[in-house]
């Protein structure tokens, strides 16, 4: 049997170009895939490849804007996180189902994902945020950082990484701004961590509990994963998707060992 390949679109109007994937029927529930920095749409293959997920889902995954073909007009960074999900609204035009979007967002698309979210609830099901970057006190620098910034050194690093070397340096500021986003996330959240992550600090997840207040939402510490979640844990994330079996209400934190 040939496998189905995703259709890849671009999403345009006046002062944006957002390129898309997708595959699955267009009037089944949306999962929308948000990718981190640097990050591309095709970073979610395997789930887009996976046939039981097809079958439940029209999957769509995305290049933010300033990685892939996705462009803001005159601009060739976006650093900002309410612009990045601002640039995301005119995916949920596509969804055709009655059934309301289910956003999954890992590590720098964490955040964004639930930028989008706060900006319209009232489509969302619920939040998913993989490997989250989410705690302003927590942004990681490495000792080759610095020289990413480096204007004659970017002529020779893919675009994807001097994008994501923009939004790093000033990622610490934005997540500032979102500290009010949190407060307000009503929708049924599920926070994901590895405890052996060595991009996304482990503590992201007790910043998670702190900050956001929804009664929906629930903890999973993965104490010996590390930050492609997404790969590794691929089992465990159909399974969420496909049975919402840790989506009931009263379950605040969960802590699975041995992962």
């Amino acid at each position: 049997m040939k496998k189905v390949k995703p259709t890849e679109q671009i999403i345009k109007n006046d002062t944006l170009s957002l390129c898309i994937a997708s595959i699955g029927s267009d009037t089944l529930p949306m999962l929308l895939l948000i990718h981190g920095a640097p990050g591309s749409l095709w970073g979610y293959m395997n789930l887009m490849d996976d046939e039981d997920l097809q079958k439940h889902f029209h999957i769509v995954s995305v290049d933010r804007v300033g990685y892939g073909k996705s462009r803001l007009k005159k601009r060739r960074f976006v650093t900002s996180i309410a612009t990045q999900a601002n640039a995301l609204l005119p995916v949920f035009n596509l969804n055709k189902s009655d059934e309301k979007v289910t956003v999954l967002g890992r590590s720098y698309g964490a955040p964004i994902a639930a930028k989008l979210v706060s900006m319209v609830p009232e489509k969302v099901k619920e939040l998913i945020m993989v490997s989250p970057v989410i705690d302003p006190e927590k942004e990681k620098f490495y000792w080759f950082s610095k020289w990413g910034r480096n204007s004659f050194i970017q002529l020779f690093l893919p675009g994807a990484f001097n994008t994501a070397t923009a939004e790093k340096y000033s990622h610490s500021e934005e997540l500032k701004k979102l500290l009010p986003v949190w407060q307000n996330l009503h929708v049924p959240t599920t926070v994901i961590q590895g405890g052996n992550d060595w991009i996304a600090d482990p503590s992201n997840i007790d910043f998670a509990k702190k900050h956001i207040r929804s009664k929906r939402a629930q903890y999973i510490f993965l104490y010996n994963a590390g930050h492609m979640i997404t790969y590794t844990h691929l089992a465990m994330i159909k399974e969420m998707l496909l049975k919402s079996q840790l989506f009931r209400d009263k379950i605040t934190s969960v802590d699975v060992v041995g992962q």
